[in-house]
C-alpha cells in the first residue's frame, strides 16, 4: 500500500482532534525511536490523555500501559474518546471488534483511527456496520499540526 494515498475518513480528522482529547493508542511502543512512541509524545505535549496499549510495557511515554483495551478499568474505559491504532493492517479487524465491544459497553470510544499506511477492508466494515467513524490512513501528528 502507498502511504501516499490520502485518508479514508467517514468523519474529519482535524474535527476529531478539535473535539476529543482522550486517546487510547493500540500499539504503543516503548522504543523512543518508533512513531508509536514519538506520535503518542507529541500529542501528549499538546494537552491529549494518553493512555498506552502494549500487553509487554507497564509503562510509555509517562503513563500506565494496559496489555489491551479489554484491560482498561471500566473508569477509565469509559473516557476514551478516540482508539489510535499503531498495528499492522492485518490485525484491524481485531481491533475493530475490541473497539465495537468497548463501545457497547461504555458508549465509547468515538472514532476508530488507523495510523498512516494501516487501512482495512474488513475493519471498516466492522465499525460502519456498529455506527462508529473511523480515520485511516492519516498521522495523528500531522493532522494535530494542521490545527
Amino acid at each position: 500500500m502507498s502511504v501516499t494515498k490520502s485518508p479514508n475518513t467517514t468523519v474529519s480528522p482535524r474535527e476529531v482532534l478539535r473535539k476529543y482529547k482522550t486517546i487510547a493508542v493500540v500499539g504503543a511502543s516503548k522504543n523512543p525511536q518508533k512513531d508509536a512512541n514519538t506520535v503518542p509524545q507529541f500529542m501528549k505535549d499538546h494537552g491529549y490523555k494518553i493512555i498506552p496499549i502494549n500487553p509487554t510495557a507497564d509503562e510509555i511515554v509517562g503513563e500506565k500501559a494496559y496489555p489491551s483495551l479489554t484491560d482498561l478499568p471500566s473508569d477509565l474505559a469509559s473516557k476514551v474518546e478516540l482508539v489510535d491504532v499503531f498495528r499492522p493492517s492485518e490485525e484491524l479487524p481485531q481491533v475493530a471488534q475490541q473497539v465495537v465491544d468497548m463501545h457497547r459497553k461504555y458508549g465509547r470510544p468515538l472514532v476508530f483511527w488507523a495510523q498512516l499506511g494501516l487501512e482495512n477492508e474488513e475493519a471498516k466494515q466492522i465499525l460502519l456496520k456498529n455506527q462508529i467513524p473511523y480515520i485511516m490512513n492519516a498521522c495523528l501528528r500531522i493532522v494535530q499540526r494542521t490545527i
